[in-house]
């Protein structure tokens, strides 16, 4: 079943309720969509498999800056191919389509993921009042009693000519709903809102702010301020880490910082300093 076959109400099933009310695409497109903005259309279906294969899909056909929303996901996808599920309207689910074209370097566009941490944070900051921090790559942590706890997780693919970038974000979701205990959400952060309109425009506002800055500096991480700013909002510098390599590999150190590409910069036991660029990064309590 395609999006767009999907019937209204799909996919609510045994957690609908009536305190997660639909999300209003008429009036997120007139808030959002503007004929100076970056964003082009916005579209909301009431359940798809993942938003980031519907556009990636049509990505070939449709214009930089096209929003794809679900209110539920019946398969979405993390890193590493891990599944991410949640209950229908309990979050955010969607994925944007950039296409930086040839003035930014394609070198470059391995910072997307990361920018749409910075600005997803910045937007939640100011959209829930919710304390939000990275973790590298592309992971958003919240704080629930003491505890950090993922409740966020951005996903980039490239398309011909473009990237599609999808974000995935807990909102209402309560204990007995966690898909693991080690989740989160913004309900059991104590975030000051948790209305999932008001928070979907103040991202992508900060998305289409920290966007702009980047693609105006040709991509450059530094001009554009955006490596201080993920650096800055980063809970993975200065802890230990353990990183699980492609190939099985571990590398067990400190992380030091993020470097002009993106990349996560580990100390190790012998002083030596090796770059990361992929792989999972598990925070590891500090040692004395």
């Amino acid at each position: 079943m395609t999006p767009q076959d999907a019937p209204v109400g799909a996919g609510q099933g045994r957690w609908s309720s009536l305190d997660r009310p639909p999300l209003n695409a008429s009036a997120l497109s007139k808030a959002l969509v503007t004929p100076d903005g970056l964003w082009t259309s916005l579209e909301v279906v009431a359940a798809t498999g993942s938003t980031n294969s519907d556009l990636a899909a049509r990505a070939a056909e449709l214009p930089e800056g096209a929003v794809l929303v679900a209110e539920e996901q019946t398969a979405g996808r993390g890193r590493l191919d891990r599944s991410w599920v949640a209950p229908a309207r309990s979050g955010l689910f969607f994925s944007v389509l950039f296409k930086p074209g040839a003035g930014v370097p394609q070198e470059r566009w391995g910072w997307l993921p990361l920018l749409a941490g910075v600005a997803t944070a910045a937007g939640l900051s100011r959209g829930a009042g919710a304390d939000t921090v990275l973790k590298w790559p592309n992971d958003l942590l919240v704080n629930v009693e003491g505890e950090e706890r993922k409740a966020g997780g951005i996903l980039a693919e490239r398309v011909e000519g473009g990237v599609v970038l999808g974000i995935g974000l807990n909102v209402t979701l309560t204990e007995d709903e966690l898909p693991v205990p080690a989740a989160g959400s913004l309900l059991l952060a104590k975030a000051a809102l948790t209305d999932r309109e008001p928070l979907l425009k103040a991202v992508l506002r900060s998305l289409e702010e920290w966007y702009g800055r980047w693609r105006d500096a040709a991509g450059d991480p530094a001009e554009s301020g955006l490596q201080e700013a993920y650096a800055a909002g980063c809970a993975t510098l200065g802890r230990h880490v353990r990183a699980d390599l492609p190939g099985g590999r571990e590398l067990t150190g400190t992380a030091e910082a993020v470097d002009a590409d993106g990349r996560l910069v580990i100390r190790t036991a012998d002083d030596a300093r090796e770059a990361v660029g992929a792989g999972d990064v598990v925070h590891l309590r500090s040692v004395r």
